[in-house]
């Protein structure tokens, strides 16, 4: 890739930032087509990041930010504007220079991970959903999947004051049953989320007991990192249908483009985002294509 005087750089902030992918995902598209931008990882503290951000985006040269844990939901109160999906799920992991000169924000994990439901096949509608974690990707999950017409989402988080916060904002903004459920019994869920960041370590406990898992139900996690993560492993083991978030992403990519300014390379994507699957995906864990419904 070559790096020039005119070079649009974008940036990728998190904390701890070993984990993240995107930078890979998007600096593949920007070389594959020849596009005179690049992304950076950047490792940012909490207390630090709204300093960043803003301090970034002084600069005429930088096009736009991506945001991973833990910034989410502190992005959002950052942000002069964000658009009203990312109020109400009180998160945004994309960032970019508003017309007027401020700071406008997105969420697009959300809609991303409804999308890698629909590719892998998994249902959510009119199904009961336990979602494990109640940050900034967890509240984006939620309001998708309530958006979308789940029968109840059961919120486990050890910080139970923000799984009832999250509660209450699906229970207002979409009136279905959602709760702040006591522990992280699987016990009769149809879809089991992993949206904490259990699992970035090796020696993370399991989110869940995989044994209480219900045989029909689906199991997903969404971290980048350690895939298949162990609570993936232990789901294959038992014959269960296990997602990684490879394809969460990969459904984000023609977004955040459309989003930074780039609307064809987001159509590219959208018609064909093959390489971008075999870059994330390990060889055994990828589908068929023809196996995957996209939308």
């Amino acid at each position: 890739m070559k790096i020039t005087g005119r070079t649009r750089v974008f940036y990728c902030m998190a904390d701890p930032i070993d984990q993240v992918r995107a930078p890979e995902v998007f600096n593949e598209v920007f070389e594959r087509h020849d596009v005179d931008a690049v992304m950076i990882p950047m490792r940012v503290h909490p207390l630090q990041l709204e300093a960043t951000l803003r301090t970034l985006f002084e600069s005429p040269t930088v096009g736009g930010v991506s945001l991973s844990i833990p910034h989410k939901a502190a992005a959002a109160a950052i942000v002069d504007h964000c658009s009203p999906g990312a109020s109400v799920a009180n998160a945004v992991n994309a960032v970019r220079r508003s017309a007027a000169g401020g700071l406008e924000g997105e969420l697009f994990d959300g809609e991303g991970f409804r999308r890698s439901l629909d590719c892998a096949g998994i249902a959510y509608v009119n199904q009961r959903v336990l979602l494990i974690g109640a940050g900034g990707a967890a509240s984006a999950l939620a309001t998708a999947l309530a958006a979308a017409g789940v029968a109840e989402i059961a919120v486990y988080d050890p910080n139970r004051a923000r799984a009832e916060q999250l509660v209450k904002v699906l229970g207002g903004s979409f009136g279905i049953r959602a709760t702040s459920a006591a522990d992280n019994d699987p016990r009769g869920f149809d879809l089991i989320v992993n949206a904490s960041p259990l699992g970035l370590e090796q020696s993370d406990p399991l989110p869940v007991d995989v044994n209480a898992i219900a045989r029909h139900a689906a199991v997903c996690d969404i971290l980048m990192k350690n895939q298949p993560t162990p609570l993936l492993r232990a789901a294959l083991a038992r014959g269960l249908v296990a997602e990684p978030g490879f394809d969460m992403l990969i459904q984000q990519t023609p977004l955040y483009l459309d989003f930074f300014g780039y609307p064809e390379l987001a159509a590219s994507v959208r018609l064909d985002d093959t390489y971008l699957r075999e870059m994330l995906v390990p060889a055994h864990m990828r589908l068929p294509r023809d196996l995957m419904t996209y939308h």
